[in-house]
């Protein structure tokens, strides 16, 4: 068999029903996660995706506008006005690229971990103190170990 046959195959395999709700509950729910955490901030506090850029950014290192944009799965006008926006408060820097002059890069200013160190210390106090009222160690285990695979399904689409 080629390899396009499988390929053919593998496209044209109904989706696994438990595998469907599975991915149904994680939507909602960190839909949910995500709206609660963003609700916890204070006013003048970094947007959804100017801290999830900037966190993806702290992650990456120095890459481009248009690779973070790609990573982010939004246009890179969309990235370039957020960016935008982190870099006039200081948050994040342009460098041009040593491979390629024509290139900027973005980093991550020491004024960015700063504000990333507070945006997630607010979060995660709020988040570690339902933990603590609210779960077991079991369970505050398998959230611990939970994290890991979401980022990386997170990365897979």
């Amino acid at each position: 068999m080629t390899s396009r046959a499988s390929d053919d195959r593998a496209e044209n395999l109904e989706p696994d029903p438990a595998l469907i709700g599975v991915a149904t509950r994680l939507r909602i729910s960190i839909g949910a996660f995500r709206r609660r955490s963003h609700e916890a901030l204070s006013e003048g506090d970094l947007t959804g995706p100017q801290l999830t850029a900037l966190s993806r950014l702290e992650r990456l290192g120095a890459v481009t506008t248009a690779e973070l944009a790609r990573r982010e799965q939004i246009t890179p006008q969309a990235m370039g006005a957020t960016v935008a926006v982190l870099e006039g408060r200081g948050l994040v820097a342009r460098t041009a690229d040593p491979a390629d002059g024509r290139r900027q890069l973005l980093t991550v200013t020491e004024g960015g971990r700063a504000v990333l160190s507070s945006e997630r210390s607010v979060v995660a106090a709020t988040m570690a103190a339902a933990m603590a009222t609210s779960f077991t160690a079991e369970e505050i285990a398998t959230l611990d170990a939970a994290a890991p695979l979401i980022e990386r399904l997170a990365d897979l689409f």
